[in-house]
């Protein structure tokens, strides 16, 4: 008697480890093509395919020939059940290592990825969160007990998995700037936690809830850890950076590996622009060359380090970033308000989650931040 090949299933989690390792992947993407062409798995060795599911409901047949006889097969869909009835139709072709993606792209959205980006001076470390499928950044600083979030995402598990191993008394959680592509879970935190919330003041003029203000210049002690707020306007308003130790600049959406912030997403491209400008090209250009830059997201797998994290040198950016060498402040102004991405997937339903003026339900919000983040000018 023949044996007949079991349907396999991978995890969101096991599935970004290869990407971040830089696996050698083949993945079909059963979605949508529309759906495809916005957002997909990307990654340095990866080899993406698109056939949507409609269109396989008879048979397999027609992508048989561009399916890898020696490779694992790695099949997604939205959510999970269309990749596994076509992953048992590629199975009864003969493929034997043929994988169903658990929870689809709905889970890809979701999954954080924590990595450890290094020592604090005085003692403690620094993590960077990786959303890796929407290009995400958080951090968590944990320094002689204690806690501080920046920018956190509204996937609360992956930060509270880490404070219960570390033992972590949360005592701040701060935004950059109010997000409009994500939802921030910075306030449920905080509040589950006793921690205190901040906000830039100027960020939160509609909010609806209680908050600390951040101001330019202000100092918080997290353990024997240091960090600074400096005002960083462009992206928003109320955009603010932090340094960690003198060795860490997170810079929010304000500046990226290969990009630079976007000032429109609250419809004031034009008022912003300046502020932008100003920051990127005099108040960045005063901080030392060394610090190591950790932006709040990120465009593209080609900004990934070796060990899955997202940072550069500032010194190294000025060189390399092309948004920080328009010497034409005109030239500036035209290439961050004209032909700009698409805005962000229900970007102004998101502002209004994080001012407090809506609570979607949990499985909208999901739907709301599904598709990858456009913060960046392209």
């Amino acid at each position: 008697m023949g044996t007949t090949t079991a349907l396999k299933t991978i995890s969101v989690k096991e599935l970004a480890q290869k990407v971040i390792n830089h696996e050698d992947l083949f993945i079909l993407d059963t979605r949508n093509t529309s759906d495809f062409d916005d957002w997909k798995i990307e990654g340095r060795n990866i080899e993406v395919i698109n056939s949507p599911y409609v269109e396989l409901l008879e048979g397999v047949d027609s992508i048989l020939d561009k399916l890898p006889k020696s490779k694992e097969i790695y099949v997604i869909c939205a959510k999970g059940g269309a990749s596994e009835f076509v992953a048992e139709q590629i199975i009864e072709h003969g493929f034997i290592d043929v994988y169903s993606v658990e929870g689809g792209m709905k889970a890809w959205s979701e999954h954080l990825e924590p990595i450890k980006l290094g020592d604090l001076k005085n003692g403690g470390s620094l993590y960077q969160f990786v959303r890796i499928g929407k290009g995400c950044l958080s951090y968590l600083i944990e320094s002689n007990g204690e806690g501080a979030l920046i920018d956190t995402n509204r996937i609360l598990s992956p930060y509270e998995d880490m404070i219960k191993q570390h033992n972590i008394n949360l005592t701040h959680v701060l935004d950059t700037h109010l997000h409009a592509d994500h939802i921030s879970g910075g306030r449920d935190i905080a509040e589950k936690h006793g921690a205190t919330y901040y906000l830039p003041p100027k960020d939160a003029g509609e909010v609806t809830f209680d908050y600390h203000a951040i101001n330019d210049g202000d100092e918080y002690k997290v353990g024997d850890t240091l960090i600074k707020a400096i005002y960083s306007p462009g992206h928003t308003i109320g955009s603010t950076s932090f340094i960690i130790d003198d060795q860490y600049l997170l810079t929010g959406d304000i500046l990226f590996i290969d990009s630079i912030g976007r000032p429109d997403l609250a419809g004031k491209a034009e008022d912003w622009v300046g502020d932008l400008r100003t920051t990127l090209y005099k108040r960045y250009k005063e901080l030392a060359d060394e610090l190591l830059v950790l932006p709040a997201h990120y465009m593209s797998i080609k900004e990934m380090n070796d060990d899955g994290s997202i940072a550069k040198k500032l010194g190294e950016l000025y060189r390399q970033n092309h948004g920080l060498n328009i010497d034409d402040e005109g030239e500036f102004r035209k290439t961050v308000t004209e032909n700009l991405p698409p805005q962000p997937n229900s970007y102004q339903e998101i502002r209004e989650t994080n001012m407090g003026k809506i609570s979607p339900e949990e499985e909208q919000q999901r739907e709301m931040e599904i598709g990858p983040n456009r913060c960046a000018v392209r």
